[in-house]
């Protein structure tokens, strides 16, 4: 009879009495932990099929072994595997189980490793299995901004700084945007990808094991770039996890930063884009409303998910090497910060899919409050050889006299303008206008449509 079916702890030997309902309730990790099952299968049939090649366990407890993981995550996936408190965490719960199915060779499960080891292997699975997903959810993101693009690069739109009117830009342009801020994030789970891909398991406890393991064989088997070199390293880093945090920290930042755009652009006071019924809501009261709830709650996730962040962080900030049981308090902080992010991505996507921007609203904008007076003042510049301060105070006095009249600057008599500066010439209309602004942005990374349409070509071909 095994010790499991005997209702003891798998870990009981060398204990006489039970634990308390206290311990036992601060000490069970199998409510959250238990997502790390199919990780938890993969890195035991690992590192099973490494103990058998080695000679280690026999062929035949390998084969009861492999066969009796297989029937376990096949239950987990059907939705009737029977997790048990008793049993703590995941790792406890499968051998258990295992046992149950097929005897003895359970037991030989564990030789040459530790929960130590096993759980460190499991959770960077796990984490770079979530990397994995954001990189497509990021791309899915992405396609959905150049989408918007293609179709908007030569619709007019301010361009802002301090929220004040700065200049004409496309709304193409500003799509891209954040493409680009979506591309770097991309780039930044990848590069946290390659620093994590270390394979842990062997590490034992924390100082190895004597047994005659192949750790090449089960990083290659899990997909591992190589073993870590150091077993005190293996089972105590979580920077991996930190720095994953991280980086969904900054991408869920963008996502905030555009979706505050989506909330002040759908108001009645912009009234830039609309968003249909798919990410509305309405109010219980005011039968008028149509509330962009779905921005709203994206732009709250980073609250989350940088409070995640720095729950892990205080969590490792003072542990001795090597393991702790604070160490548990790991996975929680990131499974919630990883689900958040995936929420709020395919949110996102869904919203700038939706989006229908109002082309005239957004000309009328884009020419409001003299936002091409930059254009005037280069103008003075390139065509009169006027020092820019100069051209400064000069296109400064236009504005004044515009705002005096109630007039866009394309719309003042040149007279008016000659008033200022005598050198002025019919050649200042070519510039006032937002249209003209726009198409004058022809420098590397300026909103010109036909910049515009080179990067789309560009991205096209990446993504």
């Amino acid at each position: 009879m095994t010790e499991s079916s005997k209702g003891q702890k798998m870990w009981g030997g060398r204990f006489s009495d039970k634990p308390s309902d206290i311990m036992q309730a601060i000490n069970v990790s199998i409510g959250f932990d238990q997502r790390l099952a199919a990780q938890d299968i993969r890195g035991s049939k690992a590192h099973a099929n490494m103990l058998k090649a080695q000679k280690i366990i026999t062929k035949s407890d390998n084969t009861a072994i492999q066969s009796g993981l297989d029937t376990i995550l096949e239950e987990i996936q059907n939705g009737n595997f029977p997790f048990r408190d008793e049993f703590e965490d995941i790792h406890l719960n499968v051998e258990a189980r295992l046992s149950e199915l097929i005897g003895e060779p359970a037991g030989r499960l564990h030789t040459a490793r530790s929960r130590n080891d096993q759980v460190a292997t499991d959770f960077r699975l796990w984490v770079r299995d979530a990397l994995d997903d954001f990189d497509l959810q990021l791309l899915g993101l992405q396609k959905a901004l150049l989408a918007q693009a293609a179709q908007h690069t030569d619709t007019l739109m301010p361009g802002f700084t301090h929220l004040q009117v700065a200049q004409p830009i496309c709304f193409g342009h500003h799509m891209l945007a954040y493409l680009e801020m979506f591309s770097r994030d991309r780039s930044r789970f990848a590069d946290c990808r390659v620093r994590m891909n270390e394979n842990p398991l062997g590490a034992a406890a924390l100082a190895g094991t004597p047994y005659p393991i192949n750790r090449d064989a089960t990083t290659k088997a899990l997909g591992f770039e190589r073993p870590m070199a150091n077993s005190l390293d293996a089972v105590s880093a979580r920077d991996f996890a930190l720095e994953a945090l991280s980086c969904a920290n900054i991408c869920a930042t963008h996502l905030s930063r555009i979706a505050e755009e989506i909330v002040i652009w759908t108001s009645t006071q912009f009234g830039f884009v609309s968003l249909s019924d798919k990410f509305t809501t309405g109010s219980s009261i005011m039968p008028q409303k149509r509330n962009p709830d779905a921005a709203e709650l994206v732009r709250a996730k980073v609250g989350r998910i940088l409070g995640s962040l720095t729950s892990l962080s205080v969590v490792m900030k003072g542990l001795p090497l090597a393991y702790s049981k604070d160490m548990q308090e790991d996975k929680e902080p990131v499974f919630e910060a990883f689900d958040a992010l995936s929420l709020a991505l395919a949110a996102m996507s869904g919203m700038i899919g939706d989006l229908t921007p109002n082309k005239e609203r957004l000309a009328e904008a884009a020419g409001a409050a003299y936002s091409t007076a930059t254009d005037l003042a280069d103008w003075l510049v390139r065509t009169l050889d006027m020092p820019f301060r100069e051209a400064h105070h000069t296109t400064g006095s236009i504005v004044a006299l515009a705002e005096k009249q109630g007039r866009a600057l394309h719309e003042l008599a040149l007279h008016d303008m000659q008033g200022v500066h005598d050198a002025i010439h019919e050649g200042v209309f070519d510039v006032l206008s937002p249209s003209a602004s726009v198409a004058s942005r022809t420098s590397f990374g300026g909103t010109a449509p036909e910049n515009i349409r080179k990067q789309i070509g560009l991205w096209k071909k990446q993504l």
